[in-house]
């Protein structure tokens, strides 16, 4: 019998009922030699039980330091992808393969070889939201705590092919004063903020700073107060004076906050009408603890990459750790 997308999943969760999934994840984690990662914008009750949360390379670089045979990421597919890159012998697999990214969609690796080819005198910065195929056309990949660290020792004569975010592309433009050419990708969550109901949230809550992704547009960003990864926005909400803060990244990250900071109160900045679930990734919801536990269970879908692409995209992704230094993973772009 044949059954659609949706109907496997109904089937497939109506399977489960009896089970008591946090404890057969607990049972796995350990059978499995397993870690679990979860990235910020995870859903709570993932972040909850990982045994590590973060960025997607800090996240990597945890895994990889382990001696667990199995990294399970609660993530999206390009992470749990450099995880297999920085550790191609362990077992690497993804809740639910599905969960893609629309950065990466919107650069695909034939238009990217393409673009490069056309562009002979640049290299190619790439952010670390992007495919193995990407990575492996790219010179450096950077993230958004390490890109100031890495474009400031970039000569100011060298042509720049920035890519797949447009706006983070952008804002070390802006910055650091140099001329780059920027791929048009978004991020469709960082994209969804309305600057209007922005300006209406500052106003009813006065004197309340903005802590900002620098996926954000420009429109967003000139009413920041904070730029940063986010690990950086969890740092910044740890360390500033007031009361409130207002969020413009995807909001899962608010639940670390309010872990940390139970006195404090965190605002996600609103989508177009003050009202949608717009600034929730799609892709990370697709995670859920139940797929966690079939993943665990059957151990896939598992992350595979051919060894002679793994070792070109680990490349650029070796140039980044060499010229990033301690600040990978810190997620500091800095107080506006």
């Amino acid at each position: 019998m044949f059954l659609d997308k949706a109907s496997q999943m109904t089937v497939q969760t109506e399977s489960l009922s009896g089970i008591d999934i946090r404890a057969e994840i607990d049972r796995l984690r350990k059978d499995r030699n397993a870690v679990i990662l979860a990235h910020y914008y995870q859903r709570p009750e993932i972040q909850d039980l990982a045994d590590y949360i973060g960025d997607s390379l800090e996240l990597s670089k945890k895994a990889a330091a382990t001696d667990a045979e199995v990294i399970a990421f609660c993530g999206v597919k390009f992470m749990a992808e450099t995880a297999k890159i920085l550790s191609p012998e362990k077992t690497v697999i993804l809740p639910d393969l599905d969960a893609g990214c629309s950065l990466e969609d919107s650069c695909p690796p034939e238009k990217f070889a393409q673009f490069r080819k056309a562009n002979p005198d640049h290299i190619a910065l790439t952010y670390i939201n992007c495919s193995t195929e990407v990575k492996a056309l790219s010179d450096i990949i950077v993230t958004s705590s390490s890109a100031e660290t890495i474009l400031a020792q970039i000569p100011k004569d060298q042509k720049i092919i920035f890519g797949p975010d447009r706006h983070l592309g952008g804002y070390l433009s802006r910055k650091f004063d140099r001329e780059m050419l920027l791929w048009p990708g978004v991020c469709i969550v960082h994209e969804a903020f309305s600057e209007t109901e922005l300006l209406k949230l500052k106003a009813q809550n006065p004197g309340a700073p903005v802590a900002a992704h620098p996926e954000c547009p420009p429109h967003i960003i000139d009413h920041a107060d904070y730029v940063g990864s986010t690990s950086g926005i969890l740092n910044f909400a740890k360390t500033f004076p007031g009361q409130t803060l207002i969020v413009a990244t995807e909001p899962h990250i608010i639940h670390q906050m309010e872990l940390a900071l139970p006195d404090k109160v965190f605002i996600g900045a609103p989508g177009a009408d003050g009202q949608c679930a717009c600034n929730i990734c799609p892709y990370m919801a697709l995670n859920t603890l139940e797929k966690l536990y079939l993943a665990l269970r059957d151990l896939k879908p598992q992350i595979e990459i051919e060894e002679g692409l793994r070792l070109q995209a680990k490349k650029s992704l070796d140039r980044m750790l060499e010229m990033a230094g301690g600040t990978v993973g810190k997620g500091d772009l800095g107080a506006r």
